[in-house]
């Protein structure tokens, strides 16, 4: 028993059909295009569409990987990765670099870490300490750190920026986005009460 046979008239509205989809797409396609075209242009961060977080660096550190070992970071100053099992104490203006083991573990608990080449005239340091004491949270730190690749650079975990100096206009801006904790792996965990554990000349 043969089954149905195709009609010139179906045949006819069946490539109407898959014509009138192909436009569809086609349409929807190009829709998105103008759509992405008219938007500002994206952060570093994907998730983030402020035009004055372009040079966002953005990483992809999981938490929670403790060692007591020393760690070679591959950021200046780090914002991720396997940190010391004990954090430093934050709502702090240090002096001298903390160990970067440490203070990583900070920035797993949602700290906002601002670092600036030593030298840095003492007006500049009390701004930075200025913006930073603005978060409600209280979690953050403030240090100078050799060898930086800008004169100032704000971290947390896993984003970085780095800043022209203390008056750049984009360090409020990243501290507003970023200052929520919510890259951190660990933000509702404290940082204070941490040790103050300097660095030493053979681990910055």
């Amino acid at each position: 028993m043969s089954g149905p046979t195709t009609t010139a008239p179906d045949r006819s509205r069946n490539k109407r059909i898959l014509v009138l989809i192909g436009l569809l797409v086609l349409f929807a396609l190009i829709g998105f295009q103008l759509y992405r075209a008219t938007r500002p242009p994206k952060g570093g961060d994907p998730h983030t569409d402020n035009p004055q977080l372009k040079a966002v660096k953005t990483f992809d550190y999981v938490g929670g990987d403790h060692t007591t070992d020393p760690v070679k970071y591959p950021q200046t100053p780090p914002a991720g990765g396997p940190h010391d099992p004990t954090w430093d104490k934050c709502g702090m203006a240090y002096t001298a670099p903390p160990r970067n083991e440490n203070a990583v573990h900070d920035l797993e608990h949602g700290t906002v870490w601002i670092t600036y080449r030593p030298g840095l005239d003492a007006a500049d340091v009390q701004s930075l300490q200025t913006q930073l004491e603005g978060l409600k949270s209280g979690k953050w730190m403030l240090s100078p750190y050799p060898g930086l690749p800008a004169p100032v650079v704000v971290t947390v975990w896993n984003a970085q920026l780095d800043l022209t100096g203390a008056d750049d206009p984009r360090l409020p801006v990243f501290i507003q986005e970023y200052g929520d904790e919510h890259t951190a792996p660990e933000p509702l965990s404290t940082c204070g009460g941490g040790a103050t554990i300097m660095a030493s000349p053979n681990n910055p």
